[in-house]
């Protein structure tokens, strides 16, 4: 009973009439979309219900960019999903989603929603749950960005816009849904989508939607850190991150994703060596090649450790011990605001730790370091720190030799040891047999 109702809201809830584009106005046909998107659309339309590819695929199809993945929005409920698709999973707890899925696709499904009033944060207006059922209106109203509420459906080839969304992609703009600073209480963490798409498509933020982020941004202190690295993640991994992160400065943003981007701009060398890694980055994503975001945030946080380190050392600290104390030093600042996972900051330590290693080049201790699993990934990080003249350029070019050299170049390589510098003496092994075994403690009596 309660499902035959809630599937009547959801079918004939629509009031207000979408902007209705055919194929020859929007550009998309029906082979564009994925094997299972439009094969998830086909086994709902079946059995009588509404769906729909939505979202950034949409978008990035109207302006010729291949999308990553695709999703569906459908008035069917998630059991009913579940229960029509062959291969499918529930997943979520408090508002159902389902996962569809077709040899190497993924197609992720979800129920229209509504922007039901859910449990606010009273001190920050953020809304902490908003998990209702609703109509294909209340689903486009809900989302966040007009170019994000574009739904088209495979069997007709036609694309439906209840908010302008193409007006706005035609005009290379980025406009919120609704009022901007409602919308950025609810959900801080848009202020920073709406920066990530605007510098990943090339767009203008509209003036609107703008107006209030400077004075907002602190509200970003308010969202949990690991989704706020989620964002940050993909602004970094965008092939644009360059031109993010100048936005996120702009809009006054870093105080809330990155703190330490504001150190990095008063130091030189520093604003430089991350100018060049996130320039490579773009590159290679650009490319269609694997980049580390381990390797990208040890960059972006590296002159942070640097002076941490040479602080350390000068109050008498041991080099060592110093380097890896300025590591967590830099590394807890961070939590607070980011949450980069431990598999990252793991590798980023061993990365930052493999420094000071290519100074030795004496002696045994360099083919230690070519044993070392981060070797690639280390030099990467000393060239580049050639690169941007922090470090000698002859370094990072003696290192390419030798890991790329045959034992003979090798040792050919390797330096005389200093004047004056004492050899490690090597303890000698004790002649004759050795002790008897004492055999076990004696046990004192009680």
């Amino acid at each position: 009973m309660i499902k035959r109702f809630i599937r009547k809201v959801l079918r004939f809830g629509t009031r207000r009439e979408p902007e209705v584009y055919p194929a020859a106005e929007h550009g998309i046909r029906r082979d564009a979309i994925s094997h299972g998107a439009r094969k998830v659309c086909e086994v709902l339309a079946s059995h009588g219900h509404r769906a729909y590819v939505v979202g950034g695929a949409v978008r990035d199809l109207m302006l010729g960019v291949q999308p990553k993945d695709f999703d569906v929005a459908t008035d069917a409920l998630p059991e009913e999903v579940h229960k029509h698709m062959r291969r499918a999973r529930l997943i979520g707890r408090r508002f159902k989603l389902v996962h569809a899925v077709f040899h190497d696709e993924v197609v992720e499904v979800s129920t229209f929603r509504a922007s039901a009033p859910g449990e606010v944060d009273e001190a920050t207006g953020r809304v902490l749950r908003d998990n209702v059922y609703g109509t294909i209106e209340q689903d486009a109203a809900r989302r966040d960005f007009t170019m994000n509420a574009l739904y088209y459906d495979p069997a007709t080839e036609t694309v439906l816009d209840w908010h302008s969304g193409v007006a706005d992609l035609r005009k290379r703009r980025v406009r919120i849904i609704g009022d901007p600073r409602a919308r950025f209480r609810e959900d801080p963490v848009r202020m920073l989508r709406a920066v990530r798409l605007a510098a990943k498509l090339d767009f203008q933020i509209e003036p609107r939607t703008r107006a209030p982020v400077r004075e907002m941004a602190k509200l970003i202190e308010s969202v949990p850190p690991a989704r706020v690295f989620d964002e940050m993640l993909k602004l970094l991994l965008s092939g644009h991150a360059a031109s993010g992160l100048q936005r996120l400065r702009a809009e006054g943003l870093h105080h809330g994703v990155l703190p330490l981007l504001d150190l990095i701009h008063e130091q030189p060398l520093g604003e430089r060596f991350v100018a060049l890694a996130l320039a490579q980055t773009d590159a290679r994503i650009r490319a269609d090649r694997p980049v580390s975001p381990a390797f990208l945030f040890a960059a972006l946080l590296w002159h942070e450790v640097l002076a941490a380190w040479k602080a350390r050392q000068g109050r008498g600290e041991r080099p060592t011990p110093a380097l890896f104390a300025a590591m967590d030093d830099v590394l807890d600042k961070q939590t607070d605001s980011l949450a980069i996972p431990r598999r990252l900051t793991a590798t980023m330590k061993e990365i930052w730790s493999l420094q000071p290693r290519f100074e030795n080049r004496t002696g045994k201790r360099p083919f230690g370091v070519l044993e070392h699993p981060r070797l690639r990934a280390g030099y990467d990080f000393l060239a580049l720190r050639a690169e941007s003249g922090e470090a000698p350029g002859e370094l990072a070019e003696w290192w390419r030799r030798f890991i790329e050299g045959t034992p003979e170049v090798r040792a050919e390589l390797l330096l005389p040891a200093a004047p004056g510098e004492k050899k490690r003496r090597r303890r000698r092994r004790r002649s004759g047999p050795r002790p008897a075994d004492p055999g076990p403690p004696p046990v004192l009596a009680d």
